[in-house]
């Protein structure tokens, strides 16, 4: 199993200090299931039970199979996108496998509209069947963090599906959007896609989970976050312009309105940190 680049923060708010207390890798799928799969990841914690650390993720638009153990027990769980970002609090001692899906790479799987899953977490097995009970033991007894990527892509190995030609436009689409800066409206979106705003909002809602505005949005912020954090030279007014913004006081509510904290409170949370 071919370990991937784990260096990138974004999403990860306050990264820097959530590195003092948890350990994250991130593995490759095989050429079967990288059509549907982004990468697996573990993570691995051991914090004390009277200091819990709360960690806060931007998530990004993709659903994730979770194979946990902890000081709770084991569970085998499907994060749909949450509406608001990610807060997981590190208590104890812990490890996880986690399966990120690309954008659309779970509809075959499931064959609904993946926006039945946003803001919803559910028993892998109410999905997959019992057998996920099997996989949960069969990735967390084995072994290292490669071991269990490994593990649980001959579990799902088992279970793969064809391949959608719909889904990959749309897991193309998001990663378009991420990978060039200047798409800050969904006009945009559609004008280099050729589909109409309905028929984006239509694909999205079926593959996706979330709107295409969601998805403009939701990396304009990590972008936001990301730059905050480490470019402390960065002006309010340059980044509201770079990130499509009329003016600053809109992305400042922006911001607040999905982080709950203005983008000077960050900073100041992140040099404290």
């Amino acid at each position: 199993m071919k370990e991937k680049d784990g260096s990138s923060t974004r999403g990860i708010l306050h990264a820097t200090a959530g590195r003092d207390k948890f350990a994250l890798s991130r593995f490759e799928p095989g050429p079967l299931l990288e059509p549907f799969i982004e990468h697996y990841w573990t993570i691995h914690f051991d914090v004390h039970p009277e200091t819990p650390y709360s960690q806060t993720v931007l998530s990004y638009p993709n659903v994730h199979l979770v194979f946990e153990h902890d000081d709770l027990g084991r569970r085998a769980l499907l994060y749909g996108i949450p509406k608001q970002p990610f807060v997981r609090k590190l208590r104890g001692v812990g490890r996880a496998l986690g399966v990120k899906f690309r954008a659309g790479g779970f509809y075959p799987f499931w064959q609904r509209d993946v926006s039945l899953l946003t803001g919803a977490t559910v028993k892998a097995s109410e999905v997959f069947g019992s057998v996920a009970d099997g996989w949960k033991h069969a990735v967390l007894d084995a072994g290292d963090d490669a071991a269990m990527a490994r593990q649980a892509e001959i579990a799902l190995s088992t279970r793969l599906p064809e391949r959608d030609a719909q889904a990959e436009l749309a897991a193309r689409i998001v990663q378009d959007v991420m990978d060039y800066r200047d798409i800050i409206r969904v006009e945009q979106m559609s004008e280099r896609t050729g589909l109409s705003i309905r028929q984006l909002q239509r694909l999205f809602r079926k593959y996706v989970g979330v709107t295409p505005k969601w998805v403009i949005k939701r990396f304009r912020l990590q972008e936001t976050a990301l730059r905050l954090e480490w470019d402390k030279s960065a002006q309010w007014a340059e980044l509201a312009v770079q990130l499509g913004y009329f003016d600053q006081a809109h992305f400042i509510k922006d911001f607040k309105s999905v982080l709950g904290l203005s983008p000077a409170e960050y900073r100041k949370g992140s040099d404290i940190l």
